[in-house]
């Protein structure tokens, strides 16, 4: 339907309206939404934000996975006459934490949250947690599910609810802060402060506020609000059953994480499980069922790659985790087909420098070593990278 005159008129002033109204306040805080398949959530949203903050000195930038419902399109619909609406749309990356980190250092605003776009998260306390953290007297405030006065309805599952609660137990020994809820995703701090910590946060999965905390130097004072945690209101969870995991990449970070990447290390964890699941089956099929030791090896084999294709996309790169009966297999395929050049590439190297007079365990070594770093490039680029 076309647009008279008349109205074309009153679109431009109230639009002409509102961005005068936005500017008599200066930018003080931005909302930084992670966004995937959220685009029934966006408008409600931002109603929300204006009556929980007001009309001006904020703003949101929804950091948009390139959806494939228009998610940013929606935003982005709104953007062209509410100029505190921004979006960031991604095209080959995908995780909530790497989201966050981006979008937190997308904004000139002194002060920012991260906080869900599913309507899970209230924004009526942005408010408190903003003073809390203006007033100096604190770094960080987050809104608990678990503090005194809040509630986890929200949570999808009786299961999933305990899995946070273990989670969070986790995290205190982590992060050495006391929290009663480090899986919450609704947070406040200075800019300042996460452009200082941004290099050294991971980005990996989904434990974004748990990778500021557990590598503050010195450690951030926290202030925790109740949450009571609502319903989804539209759009897919962020959130999957293997969140806990994130706790192990957490580790590695913290312990680890100068030496060996923490992606790698988690690679390299998983190749290890996979060397006791490859000597089962072949103990399996070679003792007890009689087979010859080829038939054994390649059943072995088989299996073990398996198991490495799926716990790597469970674990190691479970941001970026392929999904569909499609994906999976293809996915299989490539990761078959790595493991086969990374086993070549073993014996080849571990031949040579054995005949050239290294001793057999040290050859042996070198091949293990150089077949994991290559079947971790590999699989990183062509399995889970921009060329899957």
């Amino acid at each position: 339907m076309k647009m008279s005159h008349e109205q074309f008129q009153q679109h431009i002033d109230s639009a002409a309206t509102l961005a005068k109204v936005q500017a008599s306040r200066p930018l003080e805080l931005a909302v930084v939404l992670p966004t995937l398949n959220e685009r029934g959530n966006i408008a409600p949203m931002v109603e929300r934000l204006e009556k929980a903050l007001g009309p001006s000195g904020w703003e949101a930038v929804f950091v948009d996975d390139n959806s494939h419902d228009g998610t940013a399109e929606e935003a982005r619909r709104i953007g062209q006459t509410d100029p505190r609406i921004r979006v960031i749309q991604r095209i080959g990356r995908r995780g909530l934490a790497s989201a966050a980190i981006e979008g937190m250092c997308a904004t000139a605003a002194p002060f920012v949250a991260v906080m869900d776009a599913d309507h899970q998260h209230d924004p009526a306390l942005l408010n408190d947690m903003l003073q809390a953290v203006k007033s100096g007297e604190y770094d960080l405030a987050y809104a608990s599910r678990f503090a005194e006065g809040g509630n986890a309805d929200g949570l999808s599952s009786k299961g999933r609810e305990q899995g946070s609660r273990v989670a969070n137990a986790l995290a205190r020994k982590l992060t050495g802060t006391e929290l009663t809820d480090a899986m919450s995703g609704f947070f406040l701090l200075r800019t300042e402060q996460l452009r200082k910590q941004a290099p050294g946060l991971s980005g990996i999965g989904f434990k974004i506020m748990l990778d500021i905390l557990a590598t503050a130097r010195p450690q951030l004072r926290v202030k925790e609000f109740p949450l009571k945690f609502a319903e989804r209101l539209s759009g897919e969870s962020k959130l999957d059953h293997g969140v806990a995991l994130d706790f192990i990449a957490g580790l590695y970070e913290r312990y680890l994480g100068r030496i060996i990447p923490t992606r790698f290390a988690l690679f390299g964890t998983v190749g290890g499980l996979g060397v006791f699941v490859h000597m089962a089956v072949l103990s399996l099929v070679y003792l007890a069922f009689g087979s010859t030791f080829a038939l054994g090896q390649a059943i072995a084999t088989m299996v073990a790659m398996t198991f490495n294709f799926w716990l790597n996309n469970l674990l190691t790169y479970r941001d970026k985790k392929l999904e569909g009966a499609k994906a999976m297999f293809w996915g299989w395929v490539g990761f078959c087909a790595t493991c086969a050049v990374g086993a070549f590439a073993n014996v080849a190297a571990a031949a040579m420098l054995e005949a050239n007079g290294f001793a057999w365990w040290a050859a042996a070594l070198v091949g293990i070593a150089l077949a994991s770093v290559w079947n971790y490039a590999l699989s990183s680029k062509f399995v889970w990278g921009r060329f899957r």
